[in-house]
């Protein structure tokens, strides 16, 4: 028999049992947990019966990255510089527009700003990496020159990634795990710079091609588990790591209902865990709506579906929808805007 999996039950209701722990010292408690197997019955158990270890990993405090905080819900602006975006279309390419729409994030309550010069879409070609540096660099700089808030550049190239640290970037968010460019996670190591790792399958020109799995939230689990192993050797501390599932990256629709329903099992890796699903196309398809702009409903769905299970931070298109309605859902659990100690 393979090993276990532990996916504890996240709660936010206010009736909190005695005895009950906080999940990643967060705003989310469980006393239950879901012990899953690749090759026997999954079953319930008491938190409290779980080796101190994996206690340990579910309960810890997740330390700030890039100086945020992870005891309440934070959201990461989408800055795509790219004429190819999958759901603006280019319209921030311009980099003026791109910097009044970081402002104008920054302002409406983001606490990371994404910036991103390729398009990881499904059926993308890849972008050279000078254009990508030409892209990215410039606007981050003018971002960082006027506006404190950290930010991230969404890259799978050391290159750029270095650009966009001497312009002022914070972290690197590479959708390929620092899997694509052998030199990144070197320089991330070198640099002191933290890491978000998504889980792809495949590219992101091939990755729609009939993606499969055994059990794709173990795959999934597994693949982060290893990456995050392979880090620290790099010397990557673990704090330093935040992970995502990837949401729509070599996923079908089933594949990602499937990491929806068990985003909690992550806590077990010790991370931070984004959720990036804003606009996705299993929501237009689940939604009747293909154009992806109309998708914003269905997105904020999909975002509070995360925080109920202590997703530590959401990667949106549309900040002040997403910010209104963690606040709403909030007062509407706690009776106040923020969780009970």
């Amino acid at each position: 028999m393979t090993s276990p999996y532990v996916r504890p039950i996240a709660r936010t209701d206010h009736a909190r049992p005695s005895g009950a722990l906080r999940l990643a010292g967060g705003w989310c408690w469980f006393d239950t947990v879901e012990v899953l197997h690749r090759d026997a019955p999954s079953y319930l158990m008491p938190a409290a019966d779980l080796p101190e270890d994996a206690l340990e990993r579910l309960t810890a405090p997740r330390a700030p990255l890039a100086g945020i905080g992870f005891d309440a819900p934070r959201i990461m602006g989408i800055l795509n510089v790219t004429p190819d975006s999958f759901s603006d279309g280019g319209r921030h390419f311009d980099p003026a527009i791109a910097i009044a729409h970081a402002r104008a994030m920054a302002d409406q309550g983001a606490a990371m700003l994404d910036v991103g010069g390729e398009s990881t879409r499904p059926g993308a070609a890849p972008v050279e990496i000078e254009d990508e540096i030409a892209r990215t660099a410039p606007v981050i700089a003018a971002i960082r020159s006027e506006i404190a808030t950290p930010i991230s550049i969404d890259t799978r190239k050391a290159p750029v990634a270095r650009a966009a640290h001497g312009a002022g970037a914070d972290l690197i968010n590479d959708v390929a795990g620092l899997t694509f460019d052998p030199d990144l996670a070197p320089y991330a190591a070198r640099s002191g710079l933290p890491v978000c790792i998504m889980h792809a399958q495949g590219t992101p020109e091939t990755m729609q091609r009939d993606p499969h799995y055994d059990n794709v939230v173990l795959d999934v689990y597994d693949w982060l588990a290893a990456r995050i192993d392979a880090l620290e050797s790099l010397g990557i501390a673990r704090a330093m790591i935040m992970t995502d599932p990837g949401i729509g990256f070599g996923k079908t629709q089933a594949h990602n209902l499937a990491l929806l329903q068990n985003l909690s099992l992550f806590h077990g890796l010790g991370c931070p865990i984004l959720l990036g699903a804003s606009r996705k196309r299993f929501i237009g398809d689940l939604s009747q709506t293909p154009v992806a702009a109309d998708r914003v409903p269905g997105s904020l769905a999909v975002a509070i579906c995360g925080v109920a299970q202590g997703v530590q931070m959401l990667r949106v298109h549309d900040v002040t929808e997403t910010r209104a309605a963690l606040q709403l859902w909030q007062a509407a659990t706690y009776g106040a805007l923020t969780a009970p100690e």
